[in-house]
């Protein structure tokens, strides 16, 4: 009696747990990112801009999006390499923060909504077709960066320049990195690490009592996103040299000699010497018009050894 007792209760036990368990919606996944698509920035003078990054570094433009009035220019296109832009817009307001915001890659841009939205992301209630014909929208991280979430699709305005547009004079194929202020380290990590699945490869340091700056890499390429992190209100100086992008190259030396050869726009400031940094690697600065940085930074570090990551604490804002 007792054995039979047990075997109803088993019976019952699995009766009213199944049910419950069946109601248990499946973990939404996230769906790949595979690079940095593009960085975004606001320009002061936009003929300008044009000539530093198509006559100095040897890029071509391929397309342009025009306002709704027909007549003033929205935002143009540098390209890099195929997946890769930098999207530049005529300034909104003088000074301040010229980064607008940057770019990832995904395989599949609704379902990396569906997945967002399942972590508590505020998303669009559906994912839109953008102008160039590329599915994409933003996402706002905890500390105020605009995050774009880009699904390069068949038929668009980058899909229809595949292979054109990468003349020889570029002065870089890759963009490896977007880097940008942080104030909030914890929150950053939380979100690009804990949501979208980066993982950190690396933490540096100007002065070895604090971390100044994180490595993130996206979790399905080798791109990645560099945190400038800082305890203090930055000048507007200070903003263009933390907000920036890496371009890679293979031989610093080859490539400051050629941008030496090259008539630098008039009102830009002169690019940095040739120098090894706290990582190892060898680079050279340059910035746009509006003293936007752009680094120009070899690939392996001049002793092919990496830099162990500091374990210094990290800086963090106070208003």
């Amino acid at each position: 009696m007792k054995r039979i007792n047990n075997v109803l209760f088993s019976l019952l036990t699995v009766w009213f747990v199944m049910p419950a368990m069946a109601q248990i919606p499946n973990e939404i996944k996230r769906p790949p990112v595979t690079g940095i698509a593009h960085a975004a920035f606001y320009t002061k003078d936009i003929e300008s801009a044009r000539k530093f990054y198509k006559e100095y570094l040897g890029y071509a433009e391929p397309f342009s999006l025009m306002a709704t009035n027909g007549k003033d220019l929205a935002l143009t296109f540098i390209k890099i390499n195929d997946r890769q832009y930098v999207e530049v817009f005529p300034e909104k307001k003088q000074g301040g923060n010229r980064m607008y915001h940057f770019a990832v890659e995904t395989t599949d841009a609704e379902a990396m909504r569906k997945y967002l939205a399942s972590k508590g992301v505020k998303v669009p209630e559906k994912t839109p077709k953008g102008r160039t014909g590329n599915s994409n929208y933003f996402v706002t991280d905890p500390n105020g960066t605009i995050c774009e979430i880009v699904q390069y699709e068949p038929g668009s305005m980058s899909a229809n320049t595949l292979g054109k547009d990468m003349p020889e004079t570029r002065v870089s194929t890759r963009m490896s990195h977007v880097g940008f202020m942080v104030p909030d380290l914890d929150k950053a990590i939380s979100f690009y690490c804990g949501i979208l699945g980066f993982t950190e490869t690396w933490r540096g340091s100007r002065d070895d009592k604090n971390v100044s700056w994180v490595n993130l890499k996206v979790p399905d390429g080798n791109d990645y996103i560099e945190l400038m992190l800082f305890d203090k209100a930055p000048s507007d100086g200070s903003m263009g040299t933390m907000n920036h992008i890496c371009l890679e190259v293979k031989d610093v030396a080859t490539s400051a000699s050629l941008l030496k050869g090259r008539q630098l726009p008039e009102g830009f400031k002169t690019p940095t010497e040739m120098k090894t940094g706290i990582n190892k690697k060898r680079q050279i600065n340059c910035y746009d018009i509006d003293g936007t940085r752009v680094e120009i930074m070899e690939a392996m570090t001049v002793d092919g050894q990496p830099v162990p990551s500091s374990t210094a604490p990290p800086l963090k804002f106070h208003q």
